[in-house]
């Protein structure tokens, strides 16, 4: 196992340089002239040119690219334009959020999601398995921001069960941590929850079918174990790689979630960033974001190994 991690951990290497191109690429991509932004309306050429100089925006591509490697490699991700504080500062100040809002609706989805996929397998043709399915079509449906703002209606305005908006952190109790991120994570998991239960079926429909489950039957197995022990465990490939996947949406759908929950994340730092175009930010971000994708791509690699041995050869 030792070897193929080793080789996992390699191939993820040219992925995260290809990233990284793309990333500081983002500077030359976007329209306008960065230094023209920062200078403002009023600036004159000579200002313009004068913040260029200072930016090393006049050399050559190739040196403006090494020269960023260089100082990731030595973790400076750069300096904000505006607010003239370091990128990873700002990215420090606003990660805990974040992570406990996609960890949070993690946790939750698959909690939810597999045993209704089960569920539904199991019930294959029956009312239950056409509601669960129902539920999910419509889960998918629905965006983020409905789903988001609906709810905080319902058991924020209306019942005052939950707070509308705003984030406490862990430090300071669990229940009020909780109790800020209860909302946001079930409006940002409804899609996630929706796709991992459908593929979580679909897998479990093809195992279930298989000659070693009708064996277990006829031995006298309790369903429980057949469903959850024999048939899961040989239909968790697929599952496993869904959830992979769905990060992806969990780092999207994060952005919008927390604008609509008033969340202080890195969702809101992108928007504000974005707005201003300032580039170094959004570039840190981005990096960042990538670089969590592909660690979850490569624990996902790692964690079929531990589902399937053959998989390591």
């Amino acid at each position: 196992m030792v070897s193929y991690i080793f080789r996992r951990v390699v191939a993820t290497l040219p992925v995260m340089a290809i990233v990284a191109l793309l990333v500081f690429s983002l500077l030359y991509i976007a329209p306008g002239d960065p230094a023209a932004v920062i200078a403002g309306d009023q600036a004159s050429p000579a200002d313009v040119e004068r913040i260029r100089q200072s930016l090393g925006l006049d050399r050559p591509f190739l040196v403006q690219f090494g020269t960023w490697v260089w100082r990731i490699l030595h973790g400076d991700l750069g300096t904000s334009i505006f607010t003239n504080l370091p990128v990873a500062s700002l990215i420090a100040q606003r990660i805990e959020p974040t992570l406990s809002l996609m960890v949070l609706t993690l946790v939750l989805t698959i909690l939810i999601a597999v045993p209704l996929g089960v569920m539904a397998a199991w019930k294959a043709g029956s009312f239950v398995d056409r509601a669960i399915m129902a539920f999910a079509v419509l889960a998918f449906s629905l965006p983020v921001f409905v789903v988001g703002y609906l709810l905080a209606y319902v058991f924020a305005l209306e019942f005052e069960w939950l707070p509308v908006q705003g984030y406490t952190p862990l430090a300071q109790g669990f229940w009020p941590w909780l109790e800020n991120l209860i909302l946001p994570a079930v409006a940002l998991g409804g899609v996630y929850i929706a796709l991992i239960a459908r593929i979580t079926r679909a897998s479990m429909l093809e195992v279930l079918q298989q000659d070693y489950i009708r064996t277990a039957r006829a031995k006298g197995l309790d369903q429980r174990s057949i469903l959850f022990v024999h048939a899961l465990k040989n239909a968790a490939v697929p599952i496993v790689t869904v959830i992979g996947i769905g990060v992806a949406l969990l780092i999207g759908g994060a952005v919008v979630t927390e604008s609509v929950f008033a969340i202080p994340g890195l969702g809101r730092l992108t928007v504000d960033a974005i707005l201003r175009r300032d580039y170094p930010v959004i570039q840190g971000i981005v990096l960042m974001f990538s670089f969590l994708y592909t660690l979850v791509n490569l624990m996902v690699d790692v964690t079929y190994t531990l589902i399937d041995p053959r998989i390591r050869y």
